[in-house]
């Protein structure tokens, strides 16, 4: 006995476009307004403009020397071309992981506080983190065409997941003390769980986002290949064409924007001071410390 599980998939398929195609035209206009209105946001911004904010976010969160990297590396992609197609590329990523995060922490959130749903929830988020990215391609294709939003419906459900499992963790490790101490203040459930889970569980789900990005920005250069655009037309190009040249200018810009956006991400989830406060102190400190020897 045989099971033909592709024929009950395209069955599936094709009675979800028979009957539920005003619901998947509105998920595509929802997620094609969030998507192209970031991605006008960011291609109206002079490039001068985009760099500077970047080098500025750079200096604020990570260090004078990232900063430095930063220009650098950003000047590089916009000498080679690459600039506005990397816009494309960071709109991409930027709606695909909102998206992701109004799914995924709620749904975080409810695996943490009830163990049935997070018996529910895993073996549906191991199969997202396990399917090939390209299978992700065809039913969005055949569901919303060809484009920006199904490249972004796909990129979100392969990138979700991180976020989902690190929102539980983080949650499910917050010490029991906290959770004691916010009961006994006489916190509700929503109380305790804005003012004492979330707060304590932040670098979790924080780098739950940070790998939501990461994942997210390797899929929308394979989404390419649906027309999502971005410096994965380029890629795309390059391995159509047999050009080693523009395929390495590509994934250079790639390699690029996502060391800028980990290390960014990556330093939101802790506190961090800015670089020129230190410097301050110390000259501050400088008579003080004169005065008191002389």
């Amino acid at each position: 006995m045989t099971f033909d599980i592709g024929d009950g998939v395209d069955s599936a398929v094709n009675y979800i476009l028979d009957n539920f195609a005003p619901l998947l035209d509105l998920i595509a206009s929802a997620i094609g307004a969030v998507a192209n209105g970031i991605q006008s946001a960011l291609l109206a911004t002079p490039t001068s403009v985009g760099l500077a904010i970047f080098v500025l976010l750079s200096l604020w969160r990570v260090g004078f020397g990232f900063a430095a990297f930063t220009a650098v590396s950003l000047w590089l992609v916009d000498h080679m071309g690459l600039w506005s197609a990397m816009m494309e590329t960071l709109s991409l990523v930027l709606a695909s992981t909102l998206v992701a995060m109004l799914i995924g922490l709620p749904l975080g959130i409810a695996m943490a506080r009830s163990n049935k749903v997070a018996a529910i929830v895993r073996p549906l988020l191991d199969l997202m983190q396990t399917m090939p990215a390209f299978v992700y391609l065809i039913p969005a294709a055949m569901f919303f065409g060809l484009g920006a939003v199904p490249g972004t419906i796909a990129t979100v459900i392969f990138s979700m997941p991180p976020v989902v499992r690190l929102t539980n963790l983080g949650i499910r490790q917050v010490h029991a003390e906290f959770i004691e101490a916010g009961n006994a203040f006489g916190c509700t459930a929503m109380q305790l769980l804005f003012k004492v889970q979330l707060p304590n569980a932040l670098p979790s789900i924080m780098a739950g986002i940070n790998q939501t990005i990461m994942l997210a920005l390797s899929m929308v250069v394979i989404a390419s290949m649906i027309g999502a655009g971005g410096i994965g037309n380029t890629v795309l190009t390059g391995i159509q064409r047999l050009d080693v040249g523009t395929g390495f200018e590509g994934g250079i810009a790639v390699v690029i924007l996502a060391v800028i956006l980990d290390r960014i991400t990556q330093s939101l989830g802790k506190e961090r001071a800015a670089p020129w406060r230190g410097l301050f102190r110390r000259q501050a400190q400088q008579p003080v410390a004169s005065t008191a020897t002389a």
